[in-house]
This record gives C-alpha cells, structure tokens and sequence, in this order.
C-alpha cells in the first residue's frame, strides 16, 4: 500500500510534519504540494526549500491544481501548472474537484493532454467518488472516495467497472480516522481494491492540515 500524502500545511506553520514527511518521502506514491489553493502569487522560499528537501529524499511531487469542477478555464490550469513546475519542481499534477459525469469526459480528455504536455507525470484525478469510466483510462490515479471515515465504514460501493483496472490506478482519502483506526483504515482501502491510500486523523475545514500518523506505516 503507497500513501499520497496532501499535506496542506505551511511549513513555517508545522516545521516538525514536514521533517517526519521528509523522513518517510521514499515510501509515498506521492506528496500534494499546495502553498496557496494553488502555486500562489509568487514562489514562497519555505515551500521552495521544503520541496527541495522532499525531492531530495526521494518523493514525487504533486501541483495541486483544483479544476472547480470544470469552471476553470483550462489556460488558469496549464499556467498554474508551469508556475509550480518552474518554482517547485514538481514532477505531476493532482486535480482536484473534477466532474464525475460523462458529458465532462472530453473537456477534462484535452485537459489531461494539455498538462502531460507539460510533463506532468502521474496525473492524480481526484473527483472524490466513482466517476464515469472513462476517467480511469485518463488518469495515473482516481481518487475514488473523499470523505469522513465514518461514510467509508458504512456506505462505501464499489461499481464493477473498478474491477477492470489494477488497485494502483484507485486512491481513497479517508479524513476523521481515529488514531488507533489507521492501519485499520489502510487495510480497508487495500481490500476495497484501492491501492493507494491517504488517511488522516483531522476533521473539516482542512483535515489535511497535519500529517497522517499513517506515515508510520511506510517507515
């Protein structure tokens, strides 16, 4: 089981998550970099270093870009895209908010296109449900399943189309998890057919805001 760890924490913030994220880079599928809803402004020196460091230790980085569930004109996209790649170095992309329905297949199609242009690799599409199955055949990774952990425990479904593809294309992030639930939370994921996974302990607003004591598991 790989993490994909969106850890959406200045580090000036939260220093000590970052270290151990640095500590544990090597057995994630990936770390979501995501200084300002986006690349921000500007680059920001403390997520340049920390990027840095990341890379370093051996973890892929991911631009968060977020779609708006297609509201976004792909040209914001693309250009965030090339800020984060000139000032953070990332290696692909994660896409958040994205449609889930047929009729927005081709319009996120000529997206993906256009940012693995780019060099975006992995592309992460992260729709938080079961979407169309044709965005599976788009994506590196679907994130299949966003949402409180207990939603997962008790209405979780899995369609039969999921089953046409490895475990590797499919990511559940599971927010609300009690601490001493999260290995249970990992199996979980690994048993319903997702092989990647990224629990967290927090709650809403931001419950990605500290760092996944599921981390443990890949040291």
């Amino acid at each position: 089981m790989s993490l994909l760890i969106p850890l959406y924490v200045h580090p000036a913030e939260d220093p000590g998550a970052w270290h151990r994220l640095i500590g544990a880079a090597a057995g994630t599928y990936a770390v979501v970099i995501n200084p300002a809803n986006g690349p921000g402004p500007a680059p920001d020196p403390a997520f340049t270093a920390a990027a840095g460091a990341l890379r370093a230790a051996g973890a892929r980085l991911l631009a968060y870009v977020d779609t708006d569930y297609g509201a976004r004109s792909p040209a914001e996209m693309t250009d965030d895209l090339r800020r984060y790649r000139e000032w953070y170095g990332t290696d692909g992309c994660f896409l958040d908010q994205v449609p889930a329905s047929p009729d927005e297949l081709p319009a996120c199609r000529r997206l993906v296109r256009s940012l693995r242009k780019l060099g975006a690799a992995p592309v992460v599409l992260n729709p938080g449900i079961h979407p169309a199955p044709g965005y599976a055949r788009l994506a590196d990774l679907v994130v299949t399943f966003e949402g409180h952990w207990s939603t997962y425990v008790s209405t979780f479904s899995r369609p039969s189309w999921t089953s046409r593809h490895p475990p590797e294309r499919f990511c559940h992030l599971v927010y609300g998890v009690p601490e001493a639930l999260v290995p249970l939370a990992v199996r979980t994921a690994r048993d319903r057919g997702a092989g990647v996974a990224g629990p967290v302990t927090g709650e809403l607003p931001n419950p990605w805001a500290q760092l996944t004591p599921a981390l443990k598991e890949t040291e």
